[in-house]
């Protein structure tokens, strides 16, 4: 029996060995072998099953994405055509807004010429915005045109005279500085830099009237020292926000209050 058992062990090591004989430590070992193979095997089952997860996962992504970039291409089509609209729509309106301010080109020239001779006017053809110092216009605190100033005003007004202006509107606008009006007597006459701005801009408006401008073409406003174009930091910024602004416009320029300018209003 114990020769039977000894010949079976020696099969074993036969088999193990590749037909071969071999010592009982080198089973154990190919025993460890045999589980750590099995062990990567059962590893990479798993991480086969994870990729495979994983790539439906990724699948899942990818057609959720293009369902969404469907969506997108779709809404970017009509949000497109919305901003091409908007496009055209505003450059109708700038096209309209030129063409209304748009001044006779002879007109403009003259003014532009006028400004060149008088260095208090400022002017810009873009707009039709004519600016006076006032400091050029007016004594401080005063509303009574300087003797020299007419002279000034008296060619402005001739410009506008002409054939090709004739429809042109023009708005008087009168603006201070932020400082407080001196002198009591000044102050009574004009209790704040409002009332002075528009005591300004209706002298500037007396006198084109006065040298031939008709009074349905002019308007007037007053703004005191709450449009300032500068800081009044310094006396020379303080000068820049003491002027009387001329606006002339186009008959299609709405203006406020005039009341043939603004046809759906009334």
């Amino acid at each position: 029996m114990a020769l039977l058992r000894a010949s079976a062990a020696s099969l074993v090591l036969l088999v193990l060995t590749g037909c071969g004989w071999a010592p009982y430590s080198r089973v154990g070992t190919l025993e460890a072998e045999n589980r750590r193979l099995g062990e990567e095997s059962r590893a990479q089952l798993a991480e086969i099953q994870n990729l495979r997860q994983h790539s439906r996962k990724i699948e899942d992504q990818l057609l959720q994405a293009e369902e969404d970039l469907a969506v997108f291409s779709e809404r970017y089509g009509i949000d497109r055509q919305k901003l091409a609209n908007l496009r055209r729509e505003r450059e109708n309106l700038r096209e309209f807004l030129t063409h209304s301010r748009q001044m006779p080109l002879g007109i403009s020239g003259q003014l532009a010429e006028l400004a060149q001779r008088y260095p208090s006017l400022h002017y810009d053809e873009q707009t039709g915005i004519s600016k006076l110092d006032t400091d050029v216009l007016f004594d401080s605190g005063e509303a009574t045109l300087k003797p020299g100033a007419e002279k000034l005003l008296r060619e402005f007004a001739q410009i506008l005279q002409a054939a090709e202006a004739q429809d042109l509107k023009v708005m008087v606008v009168g603006h201070t500085d932020n400082q407080r009006i001196r002198g009591r007597e000044a102050r009574h006459q004009y209790p704040t830099n409002w009332h002075l701005s528009a005591a300004r801009a209706l002298a500037v408006a007396d006198v084109l009237q006065q040298l031939g401008i008709d009074g349905d073409r002019l308007g007037i406003a007053g703004y005191g020292p709450h449009q300032p174009i500068a800081a009044n930091e310094s006396e020379a910024t303080r000068q820049a926000n003491r002027r009387v602004e001329i606006f002339v416009m186009s008959p299609e320029v709405p203006i406020v209050g005039m009341t043939e300018t603004l046809t759906n209003l009334y």
